[in-house]
């Protein structure tokens, strides 16, 4: 049974979701003078799952209030430059440098040309990743402190429940699908697992610091999958290669490479596939919340009627898509992490003769 202080604590949790997506949709809502102007649905949606150089809090009637972020680039006679955004409000130039209408900074030339410079600012996403890495340092290594000194320490509230899903994921996830080397990656994987969790539950709180479509970004799941190609690949056993390249098949389709060259296509479709399942079911969770919310703006540009109805039905089925989103964050997270250890495991293969005589004894 659970008691009613659990009861009460999710209850509490659900309600500050919902106040806070009640909050971030009023924030979003045209105001006054930009509700005259036709309503660009496109602008609105990629607007918000896009990265950007600073980060939109809320408005106050007129005033947009955002959080400038640094703008670190090097131009192209090779000097570093670092400022921060708010120097490129409103089509403002600095030092030569404007924002482009892809929302990214280029650097104007002297033939009137504009150029993209090396850029490694710190964007909305790349801060949302240090907050999230900073909780997980913050989490763990109290967690481990307390370990540290007390071995037979019990953990409660959070913290056990932090550990119960450390132990589902070691033991219902990592070991069945790695095996005896499973030590060897847990630390990794782990770290895979709430690394994306919480970036996700960030994702869909849609007031600062949450709000950033960081595992929607596919240059983020891109790294994710490359992490897991390279764990895969450079610690793979000298059985797999062979599985690969010379597998246990007919001579005469050794000598006809088919198997091989599929084998060897697979090895860079299964990261692929990593990385678009994350980045595809996140963007598409945000993209159609923002759908619902843009008929609300469009119908009521046609009818003021037509608008509010079509505003109530937007509303419910807004709050039922952010929930289920909650429950998609938690799924992502896992087949992430379920996927790279299965991955992992099938590169740990041993010889086929060790288990023939394994199965002897």
């Amino acid at each position: 049974m659970i008691s009613n202080s659990l009861y009460k604590k999710v209850s509490l949790v659900c309600l500050m979701l919902f106040v806070s997506f009640i909050a971030a949709f009023a924030s979003i809502a045209p105001k006054s003078e930009e509700a005259k102007k036709p309503f660009d649905a496109r602008e609105f949606i990629f607007g918000h799952v896009s990265d950007s150089y600073s980060w939109h809090i809320t408005s106050i009637g007129h005033k947009h209030i955002n959080i400038p972020l640094p703008i670190i680039v090097k131009s192209q006679n090779g000097s570093w430059h670092v400022f921060m955004s708010s120097k490129l409000n409103e089509g403002a130039e600095h030092k030569g440098f404007i924002l482009g209408e892809n929302g990214k900074v280029m650097e104007k030339l002297a033939n009137g040309t504009s150029v993209r410079p090396f850029d490694i600012s710190i964007t909305k996403d790349v801060l949302s990743i240090l907050i999230a890495a900073t909780l997980l340092l913050l989490i763990f290594l109290t967690m481990a402190r307390m370990y540290k000194r007390d071995a037979m320490y019990v953990p409660k509230g959070f913290r056990g429940m932090m550990e119960v899903v450390v132990l589902f994921v070691l033991n219902e996830v990592i070991k069945p699908s790695i095996g005896k080397d499973y030590a060897r990656y847990a630390p990794y994987l782990l770290t895979l697992f709430f690394f994306i969790l919480v970036n996700n539950i960030m994702g869909i709180i849609p007031i600062f610091p949450g709000g950033a479509n960081v595992t929607g970004n596919i240059a983020v799941t891109f790294v994710l999958a490359l992490f897991t190609f390279l764990a895969v690949n450079l610690f793979a056993s000298r059985e797999y290669w062979r599985e690969i390249f010379w597998g246990d098949v007919p001579v005469w389709l050794k000598a006809f490479p088919l198997i091989p060259l599929l084998e060897f296509i697979g090895i860079f479709t299964k990261p692929i596939a990593l990385m678009i399942r994350l980045f595809a079911n996140i963007l598409a969770g945000h993209i159609i919340s923002l759908v619902l919310m843009s008929l609300i703006f469009i119908f009521g540009a046609m009818s003021v009627s037509i608008g509010t109805g079509v505003s109530v039905v937007s509303v419910l089925f807004s709050v039922v898509m952010f929930l289920l989103e909650i429950l998609v964050v938690f799924i992502q997270a896992f087949v992430f992490t379920m996927l790279s250890s299965v991955f992992i495991g099938l590169s740990r293969v041993e010889p086929h003769h060790v288990h023939a005589h394994e199965e002897k004894h």
